[in-house]
């Protein structure tokens, strides 16, 4: 049975603000109401960042809307969420957060074609405000690029 979905929510803050050095895919605990929300689309990965607690990741501050016939078993819109990752990723990405400077970030949110909800989150390093004006020029200059190239 192969699941079709367009569920793809992006955290566009953690590319502007972090410069993304290593990416993992990781699958997410989650009760039954709200694979369901974020099926419908409704989640949001705005200030949302992981920590390792006893040896586990776990993703703090993501927002999975209340599911909307969801009754009495409804799940709690911004708990924390375990992170599914094997013991060899997690040590790796634990010995990453160690060294200064470094932090891990979700930086998107996807339906798999097994129907699973993933998370693909990167280690990531935060980047001055001259690097942000960086981008921003590589981002005008690739535009305005893609616009000549149009014409």
């Amino acid at each position: 049975m192969i699941h079709t979905s367009n569920v793809n929510i992006k955290n566009k803050r953690a590319t502007f603000d972090y410069e993304i050095s290593d990416r993992y895919i990781a699958g997410l605990q989650l009760y039954g109401t709200e694979i369901k929300s974020i099926r419908a689309g409704k989640a949001s990965l705005v200030d949302t960042y992981c920590l390792f607690e006893h040896g586990e990741l776990w993703v703090r501050n993501m927002h999975i809307a209340t599911y909307f016939f969801g009754t009495y078993n409804n799940h709690d819109v911004k708990r924390d969420r375990k992170l599914l990752l094997n013991k060899r990723e997690l040590d790796k990405l634990e010995k990453a957060t160690k060294e200064t400077g470094y932090t891990i970030v979700p930086l998107r949110l996807f339906i798999n074609e097994k129907g699973l909800a993933k998370l693909e989150i990167g280690v990531a390093r935060g980047k001055k405000n001259y690097d942000k004006r960086q981008s921003l020029r590589e981002k005008d200059d690739k535009r305005d690029m893609d616009r000549a190239m149009k014409y």
